[in-house]
């Protein structure tokens, strides 16, 4: 028995204070959350509440302003995880050929991660200023400079669904391109050189290389991409706040509406939306994180 505690004992001490604070911060609060979404405590006075069961999330699915947030939030996840795969890929495909000072490239495709998306945002909310014309800024003035009027638009403040969330996606894509142009860039390079040179020789061109032989060995990092990316969408607040604001309906997403809805001191109703979208990205992580365990148990 002493042992035993030998054994695992100095391990299990060491782990103990990281396994408390998780413990704590990460499900007990989840636990708090979940339970003040069941009550009626939609006001900052002090006293006890009254459990009303589901009733929240019923009266949230039923509204307007949350489905709209929805919408808005599918439509950011599209436009955000394609543009940024399309864009980490392209940048791994070229720094994978070889190019004089890829170390340089990829400093300059990774930077943009070391950036806050608060500062991202700030920046990127004055390039996409919608002013049109002579008083045209940002990107808009770049474009009215060239003498490219056609390029010019209105961004996030008129057009349709997509028009409107593309565009607050586009610093999004900005800002996490070289993040997933590193992971392919490791894949690339983490494939033998064998199954290259097997493929030239049996006549394959180098589309037919890349087509049959590469990509299909990236499958397991897309895919990592994919939750990733997904997983970042369904958070992102602090950059549509930034660029946005707080009471823009047009760009609303749940995080941002949970927020004002904190601010009105409504914490059920705030609390709901925050154990929605917990389950919505455990509905991502659960699934790929049972694939990797079966995965790493079949090898």
């Amino acid at each position: 028995m002493h042992g035993r505690i030998r054994t695992w004992g100095p391990g299990a001490l060491v782990l103990l204070p990281t396994v408390l604070l998780l413990g704590y911060f990460v499900y007990g609060l989840i636990a708090w959350s979940f339970n003040t979404s069941l009550t009626d405590r939609h006001t900052a006075r002090k006293g006890p509440a009254s459990y009303v069961g589901f009733e929240n999330y019923t009266n949230l699915f039923g509204e307007e302003r949350f489905q709209n947030s929805l919408k808005n939030l599918g439509v950011l996840t599209v436009a955000f995880i394609v543009g940024t795969l399309i864009f980490g890929l392209l940048w791994a495909l070229l720094l994978e050929k070889g190019v004089p000072g890829e170390s340089v490239f990829r400093s300059i495709y990774l930077f943009p991660m070391a950036i806050s998306m608060i500062a991202s945002g700030v920046v990127w909310g004055w390039l996409l200023n919608p002013s049109q014309g002579e008083d045209a800024r940002g990107l808009n003035r770049l474009f009215e400079i060239l003498h490219l009027h056609f390029l010019e638009n209105p961004w996030w403040t008129a057009g349709s669904r997509w028009t409107t969330m593309a565009s607050i996606a586009l610093p999004a894509v900005w800002q996490l391109s070289g993040y997933i142009m590193a992971l392919f860039l490791a894949g690339f390079r983490g494939i033998p050189p064998e199954l290259r040179e097997a493929a030239r020789v049996d006549g394959a061109s180098e589309f037919k290389l890349y087509r049959h032989v590469l990509f299909p060995q990236l499958s397991p990092i897309a895919l990592s991409a994919l939750i990733i990316l997904g997983h970042m969408s369904l958070k992102l607040f602090d950059l549509i706040y930034a660029i946005t604001g707080p009471n823009q309906f047009r760009t609303e997403v749940p995080a941002v509406y949970m927020w004002n809805t904190l601010l009105r001191s409504d914490q059920a109703k705030a609390a709901a939306i925050a154990i929605v979208l917990l389950a919505v990205v455990a509905v991502l992580v659960i699934p790929y994180i049972a694939y990797t365990v079966r995965q790493e148990n079949e090898e």
